[in-house]
């Protein structure tokens, strides 16, 4: 009788129990159950059980049974919890995507946006503009006006909410309408700071429970449940790894919005003990640039008229004024070149891969300087972001990770 009456199943992933609590192996189907449970079999064993048996053993024995059985359902039911959660992180993963963010003192990008790194704040929602986002009870709109320089950005929530819209734009892009997402973060930090703010970056974005906004009249409801924090300029390079890992010495130059960095890679490895980073990226070279032509011609320029000139494009600037721009972008190139020298940095006799925003804007510069004899360049501003993806999925695939 017990060892027909304590044989459980799982109803999820059909692993079985005998009285012993011990799990019996090739019952795979309800059939293989029917064949074991043979309803004859059972009759014929109570029948033959009881004959001979005094009333006090007899029902002692169903005790025994009733009390294996009890226990063996507590073991089932513990069994069929675990089970279940394991069915639903199954489930939700179906939902998962995994998204990777370049936070740049000047732009926001994604594997396939990139937008100014600028925010405005209101009480209520701004007339007469679609790229609203509603997030605790505040109003956010993006700005051609950067923010200010921050090393840490966690300092205040604005980066926070533009990582939200960054969030959002992907989504838009992949098509994706459920009504909850689970969002896995692939981010990066310049090398020099990563030791010291990767913690604390990666804690940033994790929020207790789902976070609910509006993006451009659309609800949306997630969780960031993973944040995976790499070295800025080593991921933008990941995708020319068959290149860095044969060369011996090859150095990474990421000039970004406010620093320059600079990486060594020995046989395609990070050397953490050479990491540089200087104060002089495009915003340090537009604030000089700004400045001259106001003194100079008695002008005012902004951002957007510097990459203008750069990029080729004719806004109708005087030759005088677009001349100043090429002048002391110019210099700009050779002042970053001569401060990798002081770092004993020397592109004359090691290869070089320029990367960032203002490595495009720079490179006729970069390449016609004699400080420069092998210099490679990576064109897309989003190379950090694509890199930081790359990552994201080998590390994902990683045991336990």
């Amino acid at each position: 009788i017990m060892c027909r009456m304590d044989i459980t199943v799982c109803s999820h992933c059909w692993v079985t129990w005998d009285s012993d609590m011990e799990p019996i192996c090739g019952i795979q189907t309800t059939k293989d159950l029917t064949t074991i449970f043979g309803s004859a079999a059972s009759k014929e064993s109570v029948h033959s059980n009881s004959k001979g048996i005094g009333r006090g053993k007899f029902c002692f024995a169903l005790f025994l049974c009733a009390f294996l059985r009890f226990m063996s359902i507590l073991v089932v039911n513990t069994h069929n919890e675990s089970c279940n959660e394991d069915v639903q992180i199954k489930n939700l993963e179906v939902y998962t995507m995994l998204i990777a963010i370049d936070h740049g003192n000047f732009a926001i990008k994604t594997v396939n946006h990139s937008f100014v790194a600028g925010l405005s704040e209101h009480t209520v929602k701004p007339p007469m503009n679609d790229e609203i986002l509603e997030y605790s009870g505040k109003f956010w709109a993006l700005s051609g006006k950067r923010l200010s320089y921050m090393k840490d950005k966690t300092n205040d929530e604005r980066y926070f909410i533009l990582t939200l819209i960054a969030i959002a734009k992907e989504l838009e892009t992949a098509g994706r309408n459920m009504p909850f997402e689970q969002i896995q973060l692939a981010v990066g930090l310049p090398p020099e700071h990563y030791g010291v703010l990767k913690n604390k970056f990666a804690g940033y974005f994790k929020k207790d429970g789902p976070v609910n906004f509006i993006y451009k009249d659309r609800s949306y409801s997630i969780i960031i449940d993973k944040v995976m924090v790499f070295p800025q300029a080593y991921a933008a390079v990941v995708p020319q790894s068959s290149l860095i890992v044969n060369t011996p010495r090859i150095f990474i130059v990421d000039i970004g919005g406010y620093t320059t960095d600079v990486l060594l890679l020995k046989n395609g490895k990070l050397d953490f003990q050479f990491c540089r980073s200087l104060e002089s990226g495009v915003i340090t070279m537009n604030n000089e640039i700004i400045r001259k032509v106001n003194s100079y011609h008695d002008m005012l320029l902004d951002d957007e008229h510097i990459s203008d000139v750069l990029c080729g494009r004719n806004i109708g600037l005087p030759a005088d004024v677009v001349e100043t721009i090429t002048s002391a972008t110019k210099q700009h190139a050779s002042n970053i070149l001569n401060q990798l020298r002081e770092l004993q940095v020397d592109l004359r006799s090691n290869p070089a891969i320029f990367v960032g925003g203002g490595s495009i804007l720079l490179r006729p510069f970069l390449e016609d300087s004699p400080m420069v004899m092998r210099g490679s360049f990576v064109d897309s501003p989003n190379a950090n972001a694509v890199g930081y993806e790359m990552l994201g999925r080998t590390q994902m695939l990683r045991p336990n990770s």
